[in-house]
């Protein structure tokens, strides 16, 4: 994978977060401080979640293939850096009463989900655009073997018309 490809996976990867986060920031807070109030900076916080997030997720670059080990033990270090700092901004977070077992507990899943979620999208991604290169692929095999067999098409062992 490319470098572009590479940042253009995880600026998706921030937007997906960002997107998750608020969910689960209003979900959160609806159930254990539903009655606080913020300005508009507090708009801002997701943003910060999701590029400190994002942060981890470089554990993951390699240019070359990783193997299925290296790849599996890359995730699992990607998700403990990443629990690891959430909740690590929470304990700094003045507004997230961390004192109560529950909260931390929900943040923590919530991260696990977050992860989970983030890991699911991205595969169905991955999965319906190597579907699309696959048919693209087959479609140019098929009009090059008939291109072949047409009289004075390409030779087989050749690049050109023949």
């Amino acid at each position: 994978m490319s470098f572009k490809q590479f940042l253009l996976r995880k600026l998706s990867l921030f937007f997906m977060l960002t997107t998750l986060i608020t969910l689960a920031v209003y979900i959160l807070g609806s159930r254990f401080d539903g009655d606080a109030r913020f300005g508009y900076e507090a708009l801002l916080s997701p943003l910060f979640y999701a590029g400190c997030c994002v942060l981890p997720s470089l554990v993951t670059c390699s240019r070359r293939e990783l193997t299925p080990r290296a790849w599996v033990l890359r995730e699992i270090l990607q998700f403990l850096l990443t629990e690891a700092v959430m909740l690590a901004l929470a304990f700094r977070s003045p507004s997230i009463d961390t004192s109560r077992p529950v909260v931390v507990l929900g943040i923590a899943v919530s991260v696990l989900v977050i992860y989970l979620l983030v890991f699911l999208f991205s595969w169905l991604v991955n999965s319906a655009q190597a579907k699309r290169v696959n048919e693209e692929l087959l479609e140019f095999q098929r009009l090059r073997a008939a291109d072949a067999c047409a009289p004075g098409g390409a030779s087989p062992g050749g690049g050109g018309q023949g």
